[in-house]
């Protein structure tokens, strides 16, 4: 009897470890080649897969747009590559997001890593809260005015990475491995456990001239709520 439990005890082991690492392993968010397993809400701004890449295009007189994927996601940390060529454009990162009803379309709503190239402010990787709810209005939880070697990691025109970690209630950024922002949740009625990833194409008013955001290497890997952040 002693030697079925031990046997069930270092199986159950094996199995919840093979599950662990699994859980472990960095998911491709995007094939390079279709936008399966993404969906678009919101405005009329268009999407296109070029070179290996997520272009997002603006278009004139629509509200933001944003590519999102199908499935939700609660602790983890995404990777990406983002490239952003024109300072009066804005895009970014929607993290733990939803979509609800508005008007005759759709908004996305929740936590959002900026692209933000606004050379007044260069608040890339920080965190805003996008569409706002009734729990929370839309605007900033964390802007980097006092991260200046953040602010000045952000390349114009050139290619960027960033990574963020969720996990819990916290969120961690990081923009081209110096860290950015460290904000922590603590509105219960706001607070958003999971959710899914999008990319957003800004509004742009009656601009007609289009202007484009590019994503690659888009990888998320699942966390354990317990894990130790990567330095």
């Amino acid at each position: 009897m002693h030697t079925l439990l031990r046997t069930a005890v270092c199986l159950a082991t094996i199995i919840l470890g093979s599950v662990a690492a699994l859980a472990a392993e960095p998911i491709e968010l995007f094939n390079g080649h279709d936008l399966t397993g993404w969906t678009k809400h919101g405005g009329n701004g268009t999407y296109t897969v070029e070179d290996g890449c997520i272009v997002g295009h603006s278009a004139p007189d629509t509200t933001n747009t944003f590519l999102c994927t199908d499935q939700d996601f609660g602790d983890f940390e995404l990777e990406a590559d983002f490239v952003i060529y024109d300072r009066d454009f804005n895009s970014g990162i929607q993290l733990r997001s939803h979509v609800r009803p508005d008007g005759n379309g759709e908004r996305v709503y929740g936590y959002q890593c900026e692209i933000d190239p606004r050379a007044d402010r260069k608040w890339t990787a920080g965190i805003y809260f996008e569409g706002g709810d009734d729990n929370r209005k839309a605007g900033w939880l964390n802007d980097l005015t006092q991260n200046e070697a953040a602010r000045e990691a952000f390349k114009l025109g050139e290619w960027n990475h960033v990574r963020v970690r969720a996990q819990g209630r916290r969120i961690q950024t990081w923009l081209n491995d110096v860290p950015a922002a460290d904000w922590t949740d603590t509105d219960d009625k706001a607070f958003t456990p999971k959710g899914c990833i999008g990319l957003q194409v800004h509004a742009v008013g009656k601009l007609t001239e289009p202007r484009e955001v590019r994503f690659k290497n888009l990888k998320l890997t699942s966390l354990a709520i317990d894990e130790e952040p990567r330095k």
